[in-house]
């Protein structure tokens, strides 16, 4: 799935996140695949599972 990096950002933002928002700014594409960037992800403690979850039923607006 690809989401757009400004909604993880306010995801983990929403969830009082705000030091691996900061930090998954500074490193993260502007356009992220969970399956490309998984690890990328991860070393942020982003789970990609969480993301599914939130994006994948529509929650948070548009995938790409």
């Amino acid at each position: 799935m690809r989401i757009d990096k400004t909604q993880i950002i306010e995801f983990l933002k929403d969830h009082g996140k705000q030091d691996q928002a900061d930090a998954a700014q500074q490193t993260l594409p502007e356009k992220v695949d969970t399956d490309e960037h998984d690890g990328l992800l991860a070393r942020h403690g982003i789970s990609v599972e969480e993301l599914l979850r939130h994006f994948g039923d529509g929650k948070l607006g548009k995938l790409l």
